[in-house]
């Protein structure tokens, strides 16, 4: 797990800090060190299971993020619009953070479940400890995230539809949402043919979720000052 790490950190000293995909891998930096730390302190019942799914999850980020630094190589679908919008001056930090976890969640977990499943020679099933433990750590952190990056008193123009859009994705949703995918493809396996299928599916369906969490917000309105016609006290006669 040091190797991702070490890629992540180069990363964050390379890309400048209002870069959509510098916010986002400043959040998932913090998720892989914590679970890095549980991992070591003894947090999971199968330490080398649960170290080698936080490597092959990592991995398909780190993929996504030099596929669209080579410019010749397709991007997965669900990554897409977190490249396409990473200077996307209406959109915000927490736009971003959340949208790149939505694309490793609901996508890029599900597959390094099953990729997991394959180096270990073991079902999905016998990886569900460890899997709840990464997820619960996600969860903990998400609040934090949403709190550390929500625009302040001075930009409640936006955080009203910020919220509104916001508030209709869960991580623990995604989350859900991966552990079933990662057992269809699990069961699939040996029909290559409808795994990729469901796999396209998949990665097509979670990008939609992405673009819509992109969505750019207006820019909050100048503070304007009460209007005399409604404030100043009536004119009286002499």
């Amino acid at each position: 797990m040091e190797a991702v790490l070490a890629r992540m950190r180069a990363l964050d000293e390379r890309l400048p800090p209002q870069d959509g995909v510098a916010v986002f891998n400043g959040v998932y930096l913090t998720v892989t060190q914590t679970l890095h730390r549980r991992i070591e302190r003894g947090g999971f019942p199968a330490p080398r299971a649960a170290r080698t799914l936080g490597v092959r999850f990592a991995e398909r980020y780190l993929a996504a993020v030099e596929s669209a630094a080579d410019g010749h190589r397709a991007v997965p679908a669900c990554w897409r619009p977190l490249f396409q919008y990473r200077r996307h001056p209406g959109v915000r930090p927490l736009q971003h953070a959340l949208a790149g976890i939505n694309a490793h969640i609901g996508h890029d977990l599900a597959l390094a479940v099953v990729s997991t499943c394959r180096a270990l020679d073991c079902a999905p099933a016998a990886l569900e400890a460890d899997f709840d433990r990464v997820g619960d750590t996600l969860v903990t952190l998400e609040e934090r995230i949403r709190e550390d990056l929500m625009p302040g008193p001075d930009l409640l123009e936006i955080a009203d539809p910020l919220t509104h859009l916001l508030g209709s994705w869960s991580l623990d949703r995604a989350r859900s949402g991966a552990w079933a995918a990662a057992r269809l493809l699990w069961t699939l396996r040996r029909s290559p043919d409808l795994a990729q299928e469901f796999t396209e599916s998949l990665d097509a369906g979670v990008g939609l979720v992405s673009r819509c969490l992109l969505t750019p917000l207006p820019a909050p309105l100048p503070t304007r000052s009460p209007c005399p016609a409604l404030f100043a006290p009536h004119d009286r006669a002499s």
